[in-house]
């Protein structure tokens, strides 16, 4: 049996867009067919999305995407005005990207146990297991504890995720946990630099749930912190009514793909008449002939009124593929060079802690 220390020693490396100009591959694959054809048209989407200025761009993540390598991806689509808000699941932001802006890793696995042959082992060690991705256990539980301090240092009080994501940005500053002190990048600093909100609104099925479980549990019978996932869907849809125009780039489905499609209905029900949006991709996996969310088609959400049909585009492809192509050709092309940060975080009420 290995050691924990040998089986954690080669991290996982984020893929820099900005070092492969896949602009003519993509342009290529405009030529094929299937996948590749379905992925340029993608490609050319998120490129007008950007050309249009005043297009709000909501990017949407689900699945284990940080932790597969795609977090600067995502750093370098916020740092260069490319996203103006963010809706995920909360493992993204907490236990894959905050986890990382500590200064810890994941872990390339090894083939054998892509499968789940050594999982017994694994869970002797310490080790948790993503497909084919390791982390430290132990390390995840400085990451559970670090949100607990931060909920802590808050004035109790009911908030949104938007909120405690933004007082997680803060305590990385303060920390020093920023590159100009020499540590890595990360989407909750870039984000809280940048003033780009990020949602999550099943938030506590992450390390923060643990942090929220502690701190509620202490404070029994005492004021405490808790979410409000209403105010959560109410501040992305101020976001709709303040900016009119919005696209979304959708990588894997669940909550929140539906969360972002929402808030054109949200609007209306509100007695604004709110376009639906106007620009549309989504990246998955997930079959559409179950009924379920995830693969359910953008030609479907327009029956629902949330997307317009002139600009949509399924691509049923794995994201570490099809990201960093439809990232990296719109990043290329400079569709981004006239476009300027919405600051979203400004248009909604300010953190009270």
């Amino acid at each position: 049996m290995a050691t924990k220390q040998e089986l954690l020693q080669t991290p996982i490396k984020h893929i820099d867009i900005s070092e492969h100009n896949v602009v003519p591959l993509v342009d290529a694959m405009a030529s094929m067919a299937y996948s590749s054809r379905d992925l340029a048209r993608a490609a050319t989407i998120y490129d007008m999305m950007l050309r249009d200025t005043e297009c709000g761009v909501i990017l949407c993540l689900a699945g284990s995407l940080i932790s597969a390598g795609l977090q600067k991806v995502i750093v370098d689509l916020v740092r260069n005005n490319m996203v103006d808000a963010i809706v995920s699941t909360g493992a993204n932001i907490v236990d894959q990207d905050f986890f990382e802006a500590l200064g810890f890793r994941h872990y390339v696995a090894g083939e054998e146990y892509k499968y789940g042959a050594g999982d017994a082992e694994l869970r002797e060690l310490m080790i948790d297991r993503i497909y084919d991705t390791f982390i430290d256990e132990e390390e995840l539980r400085i990451c559970d504890e670090a949100t607990h301090q931060i909920i802590n240092s808050m004035k109790p009080g009911v908030y949104s995720s938007r909120e405690y994501i933004r007082e997680m940005g803060k305590y990385l500053v303060d920390k020093g946990r920023t590159p100009k002190n020499g540590n890595a990048d990360s989407i909750v600093l870039a984000c809280y630099e940048k003033n780009v909100p990020i949602f999550c609104p099943a938030f506590s099925d992450c390390s923060f749930g643990f942090g929220i479980v502690a701190h509620q549990h202490a404070r029994q019978g005492k004021a405490m912190c808790s979410i409000d996932s209403g105010k959560d869907f109410y501040e992305l849809t101020q976001l709709k009514l303040e900016n009119p125009t919005t696209g979304l780039l959708m990588i894997g489905g669940g909550v929140p793909k539906n969360f972002a499609q929402d808030i054109v209905v949200a609007a209306d029900i509100l007695g604004v008449e709110a376009s639906m949006h106007k620009y549309a991709i989504q990246i998955t996996v997930a079959d559409a002939r179950d009924g379920a969310l995830s693969g359910s088609t953008l030609k479907e959400a327009s029956s629902w009124g949330k997307v317009d049909l002139t600009w949509e585009q399924m691509v049923f492809s794995e994201a570490t593929i099809a990201l960093p192509l439809i990232a990296g050709y719109a990043f290329h092309k400079k569709a981004h060079a006239a476009r300027t940060g919405k600051n979203f975080s400004q248009v909604l009420e300010p953190v009270t802690a």
